[in-house]
Protein backbone atom coordinates (compact mmCIF):
# COMPACT_ATOMS: atom_id res chain seq x y z
CA UNK A 1 0.00 0.00 0.00
CA UNK A 2 1.53 3.57 -0.65
CA UNK A 3 2.75 5.13 2.56
CA UNK A 4 0.67 8.19 1.62
CA UNK A 5 -3.46 8.82 0.66
CA UNK A 6 -5.53 11.64 -0.74
CA UNK A 7 -9.07 11.67 -1.07
CA UNK A 8 -10.38 11.94 -4.75
CA UNK A 9 -12.20 14.81 -5.91
CA UNK A 10 -13.97 13.27 -8.71
CA UNK A 11 -15.10 16.80 -10.38
CA UNK A 12 -11.52 17.37 -10.89
CA UNK A 13 -10.29 14.33 -11.12
CA UNK A 14 -7.71 14.98 -13.64
CA UNK A 15 -5.82 17.02 -10.81
CA UNK A 16 -6.41 14.56 -8.23
CA UNK A 17 -4.53 12.12 -11.05
CA UNK A 18 -1.61 14.97 -11.27
CA UNK A 19 -0.89 15.43 -7.96
CA UNK A 20 -1.22 11.11 -7.24
CA UNK A 21 1.51 10.77 -10.05
CA UNK A 22 3.80 13.61 -8.69
CA UNK A 23 3.49 12.73 -4.78
CA UNK A 24 3.37 9.05 -5.49
CA UNK A 25 0.09 8.91 -3.20
CA UNK A 26 -2.96 6.85 -3.82
CA UNK A 27 -6.59 7.00 -2.86
CA UNK A 28 -9.00 6.50 0.29
CA UNK A 29 -12.20 6.89 -1.17
CA UNK A 30 -15.20 8.29 0.71
CA UNK A 31 -17.98 7.69 -1.32
CA UNK A 32 -19.25 4.71 0.97
CA UNK A 33 -19.49 6.43 3.84
CA UNK A 34 -22.89 8.37 3.67
CA UNK A 35 -25.88 5.64 3.88
CA UNK A 36 -27.88 7.06 1.21
CA UNK A 37 -25.39 5.78 -1.73
CA UNK A 38 -25.20 2.43 0.49
CA UNK A 39 -28.97 1.90 -0.16
CA UNK A 40 -28.66 3.16 -3.83
CA UNK A 41 -27.31 -0.04 -5.63
CA UNK A 42 -27.33 1.81 -9.32
CA UNK A 43 -25.20 4.40 -7.78
CA UNK A 44 -22.53 2.10 -5.91
CA UNK A 45 -22.12 0.32 -9.00
CA UNK A 46 -21.59 3.38 -11.04
CA UNK A 47 -18.88 4.27 -8.57
CA UNK A 48 -17.48 1.27 -8.31
CA UNK A 49 -16.88 0.86 -12.17
CA UNK A 50 -15.24 4.59 -12.58
CA UNK A 51 -13.01 3.68 -9.67
CA UNK A 52 -12.36 0.12 -11.26
CA UNK A 53 -10.42 1.81 -13.96
CA UNK A 54 -7.86 2.81 -11.30
CA UNK A 55 -7.17 0.05 -9.10
CA UNK A 56 -4.54 0.43 -8.75
CA UNK A 57 -4.69 3.89 -7.10
CA UNK A 58 -7.49 3.13 -5.04
CA UNK A 59 -6.18 2.00 -1.45
CA UNK A 60 -8.54 2.82 1.18
CA UNK A 61 -11.99 3.67 1.89
CA UNK A 62 -14.13 4.95 4.75
CA UNK A 63 -16.94 3.41 5.68
CA UNK A 64 -20.54 4.43 7.04
CA UNK A 65 -20.31 5.32 10.64
CA UNK A 66 -23.27 7.85 10.58
CA UNK A 67 -25.31 5.71 13.89
CA UNK A 68 -23.26 2.77 13.38
CA UNK A 69 -23.54 1.21 16.61
CA UNK A 70 -22.77 -2.82 16.52
CA UNK A 71 -22.70 -2.17 20.56
CA UNK A 72 -25.97 -0.93 20.70
CA UNK A 73 -27.97 -2.65 23.27
CA UNK A 74 -31.24 -2.56 21.14
CA UNK A 75 -31.12 -5.68 18.87
CA UNK A 76 -32.45 -4.17 15.39
CA UNK A 77 -30.10 -1.47 15.87
CA UNK A 78 -26.75 -3.41 16.17
CA UNK A 79 -27.93 -5.80 12.85
CA UNK A 80 -28.66 -3.15 10.89
CA UNK A 81 -24.67 -1.54 11.91
CA UNK A 82 -23.63 -4.18 10.66
CA UNK A 83 -25.38 -4.62 7.88
CA UNK A 84 -23.82 -1.15 6.84
CA UNK A 85 -20.45 -2.48 7.91
CA UNK A 86 -21.00 -5.55 5.61
CA UNK A 87 -22.39 -3.25 2.75
CA UNK A 88 -19.39 -0.67 3.00
CA UNK A 89 -17.11 -3.50 2.86
CA UNK A 90 -18.52 -4.64 -0.34
CA UNK A 91 -18.53 -1.53 -2.14
CA UNK A 92 -15.18 -1.28 -1.24
CA UNK A 93 -14.23 -4.83 -2.15
CA UNK A 94 -15.82 -3.70 -5.83
CA UNK A 95 -13.74 -0.33 -6.16
CA UNK A 96 -9.95 -2.03 -5.41
CA UNK A 97 -9.72 -1.21 -1.68
CA UNK A 98 -7.36 -2.96 0.47
CA UNK A 99 -8.78 -1.98 3.77
CA UNK A 100 -12.25 -0.09 4.99
CA UNK A 101 -11.87 2.60 7.79
CA UNK A 102 -14.90 2.38 10.65
CA UNK A 103 -15.37 4.48 13.43
CA UNK A 104 -15.39 3.46 17.34
CA UNK A 105 -18.50 5.64 17.84
CA UNK A 106 -17.69 5.47 21.74
CA UNK A 107 -20.45 7.87 23.80
CA UNK A 108 -17.40 9.69 25.84
CA UNK A 109 -20.09 10.76 28.00
CA UNK A 110 -20.81 7.17 29.38
CA UNK A 111 -17.78 5.99 31.32
CA UNK A 112 -19.32 3.16 33.18
CA UNK A 113 -17.58 0.50 33.20
CA UNK A 114 -20.90 -2.23 32.37
CA UNK A 115 -20.70 0.63 29.23
CA UNK A 116 -17.04 0.19 28.37
CA UNK A 117 -17.21 -3.88 28.21
CA UNK A 118 -19.90 -4.29 26.17
CA UNK A 119 -18.52 -2.22 23.72
CA UNK A 120 -15.62 -4.26 23.56
CA UNK A 121 -17.36 -7.75 23.98
CA UNK A 122 -19.89 -6.76 20.90
CA UNK A 123 -17.19 -4.96 18.88
CA UNK A 124 -14.61 -7.79 19.35
CA UNK A 125 -17.66 -10.07 18.37
CA UNK A 126 -18.23 -8.34 15.23
CA UNK A 127 -15.23 -7.29 13.94
CA UNK A 128 -13.68 -10.71 14.40
CA UNK A 129 -16.73 -12.21 11.80
CA UNK A 130 -16.14 -9.49 9.43
CA UNK A 131 -12.73 -9.73 9.28
CA UNK A 132 -13.26 -13.56 8.91
CA UNK A 133 -15.49 -12.76 6.07
CA UNK A 134 -12.83 -10.67 4.26
CA UNK A 135 -9.54 -12.39 4.88
CA UNK A 136 -8.02 -10.20 1.74
CA UNK A 137 -9.41 -6.96 3.03
CA UNK A 138 -8.24 -5.01 5.85
CA UNK A 139 -10.78 -3.44 8.88
CA UNK A 140 -9.06 -0.21 10.37
CA UNK A 141 -11.24 1.14 13.92
CA UNK A 142 -10.85 4.93 14.26
CA UNK A 143 -10.92 7.26 17.50
CA UNK A 144 -13.80 9.44 16.99
CA UNK A 145 -15.42 10.98 20.07
CA UNK A 146 -12.99 9.10 22.33
CA UNK A 147 -11.14 10.85 24.86
CA UNK A 148 -8.26 8.59 25.14
CA UNK A 149 -6.78 5.82 23.37
CA UNK A 150 -7.63 3.41 26.42
CA UNK A 151 -10.69 1.64 24.61
CA UNK A 152 -9.81 1.02 21.05
CA UNK A 153 -5.90 -0.17 22.51
CA UNK A 154 -7.96 -2.68 24.34
CA UNK A 155 -9.82 -3.90 21.73
CA UNK A 156 -7.09 -4.02 19.38
CA UNK A 157 -5.04 -6.23 21.91
CA UNK A 158 -7.86 -8.57 22.28
CA UNK A 159 -7.82 -9.15 18.62
CA UNK A 160 -3.89 -8.93 17.89
CA UNK A 161 -4.30 -12.67 16.64
CA UNK A 162 -6.52 -11.70 13.71
CA UNK A 163 -4.19 -10.49 11.32
CA UNK A 164 -6.55 -8.31 9.04
CA UNK A 165 -7.40 -5.87 12.18
CA UNK A 166 -5.99 -2.90 13.09
CA UNK A 167 -6.02 0.62 14.11
CA UNK A 168 -6.83 4.06 12.26
CA UNK A 169 -5.17 6.92 14.36
CA UNK A 170 -7.05 9.98 13.08
CA UNK A 171 -4.41 12.54 14.65
CA UNK A 172 -7.00 15.21 14.70
CA UNK A 173 -9.25 13.96 16.55
CA UNK A 174 -6.86 12.69 19.23
CA UNK A 175 -5.97 16.41 18.80
CA UNK A 176 -9.03 17.53 20.60
CA UNK A 177 -9.28 15.15 22.90
CA UNK A 178 -8.81 15.07 26.37
CA UNK A 179 -5.44 12.99 26.20
CA UNK A 180 -1.85 14.19 25.09
CA UNK A 181 -1.08 12.96 21.57
CA UNK A 182 2.13 11.23 23.10
CA UNK A 183 -0.41 9.10 24.84
CA UNK A 184 -2.53 8.40 21.89
CA UNK A 185 0.73 7.39 19.63
CA UNK A 186 2.07 5.27 22.68
CA UNK A 187 -0.52 3.00 23.72
CA UNK A 188 -1.82 2.77 20.36
CA UNK A 189 1.65 1.90 18.46
CA UNK A 190 1.51 -1.89 18.41
CA UNK A 191 -1.76 -1.46 16.68
CA UNK A 192 -1.64 1.16 14.38
CA UNK A 193 -1.85 0.16 10.49
CA UNK A 194 -3.47 3.38 9.16
CA UNK A 195 -3.63 7.37 10.15
CA UNK A 196 -6.04 10.37 9.41
CA UNK A 197 -4.39 13.86 9.18
CA UNK A 198 -5.53 17.29 9.01
CA UNK A 199 -5.05 20.57 11.00
CA UNK A 200 -7.97 22.65 14.12
CA UNK A 201 -7.73 24.86 16.44
CA UNK A 202 -7.91 22.41 19.35
CA UNK A 203 -11.67 22.48 20.01
CA UNK A 204 -13.38 21.44 16.82
CA UNK A 205 -12.86 18.65 13.94
CA UNK A 206 -12.58 21.52 11.42
CA UNK A 207 -10.80 19.23 8.50
CA UNK A 208 -8.14 22.65 7.34
CA UNK A 209 -5.30 21.95 5.95
CA UNK A 210 -2.08 20.84 7.29
CA UNK A 211 -0.29 23.79 8.64
CA UNK A 212 -3.76 26.00 8.94
CA UNK A 213 -4.99 25.21 12.38
CA UNK A 214 -2.66 24.57 15.91
CA UNK A 215 -1.28 21.49 15.58
CA UNK A 216 2.58 21.05 15.94
CA UNK A 217 3.27 18.88 12.75
CA UNK A 218 7.28 19.11 13.84
CA UNK A 219 6.17 17.05 16.50
CA UNK A 220 3.86 14.71 14.62
CA UNK A 221 6.55 14.17 12.52
CA UNK A 222 8.50 12.87 15.61
CA UNK A 223 6.15 10.79 16.80
CA UNK A 224 5.32 8.89 13.20
CA UNK A 225 8.66 8.31 13.07
CA UNK A 226 9.04 6.90 16.91
CA UNK A 227 5.53 4.98 17.10
CA UNK A 228 4.42 4.46 13.50
CA UNK A 229 6.98 5.12 10.78
CA UNK A 230 5.25 1.54 8.77
CA UNK A 231 1.21 3.27 8.87
CA UNK A 232 -0.18 4.57 5.68
CA UNK A 233 -1.19 8.15 6.34
CA UNK A 234 -3.90 9.89 4.44
CA UNK A 235 -4.25 13.48 4.55
CA UNK A 236 -7.69 14.13 5.25
CA UNK A 237 -9.03 17.10 3.06
CA UNK A 238 -11.43 17.31 0.52
CA UNK A 239 -9.59 20.18 -2.14
CA UNK A 240 -7.15 19.44 -4.32
CA UNK A 241 -5.93 22.38 -3.49
CA UNK A 242 -5.24 21.83 0.26
CA UNK A 243 -3.96 18.79 -0.26
CA UNK A 244 -1.28 20.18 -2.04
CA UNK A 245 -0.84 22.71 0.76
CA UNK A 246 -0.86 20.08 3.06
CA UNK A 247 1.85 18.37 1.25
CA UNK A 248 3.88 21.24 0.72
CA UNK A 249 3.26 22.36 4.71
CA UNK A 250 4.61 18.48 5.32
CA UNK A 251 7.48 18.21 3.44
CA UNK A 252 9.53 20.56 5.79
CA UNK A 253 8.85 17.36 8.03
CA UNK A 254 8.67 14.25 5.78
CA UNK A 255 9.93 13.10 3.18
CA UNK A 256 7.33 11.96 0.77
CA UNK A 257 9.89 9.96 -1.53
CA UNK A 258 9.98 6.67 1.13
CA UNK A 259 9.40 3.45 -0.13
CA UNK A 260 5.89 2.30 -0.23
CA UNK A 261 4.99 -0.24 2.50
CA UNK A 262 3.14 -2.84 0.78
CA UNK A 263 1.55 -4.35 4.35
CA UNK A 264 -2.09 -4.54 3.96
Amino acid sequence: MSRFLIIPDRENFEETLKLCDEYNLKLELNDFMHPRVLDDAEKCSEISRFYGEYENLVATSHGDFYDVLVFSEDRRIAEISKQRIIQSMEAARASGAEAVIFHSNIEPFLTSDAYRDAWLRRNECVFREICAKYPDMCVYLENMFDTKPHDLARLAEKMSNVQNFGICLDYAHAFISSSPLSTWAKELSPYIKHVHINDNDGVSDLHLAVGDGNIEWESFAKLREIYFKKASVLIETSSVESQRKSIEYLKQFIDFNEENDDEC
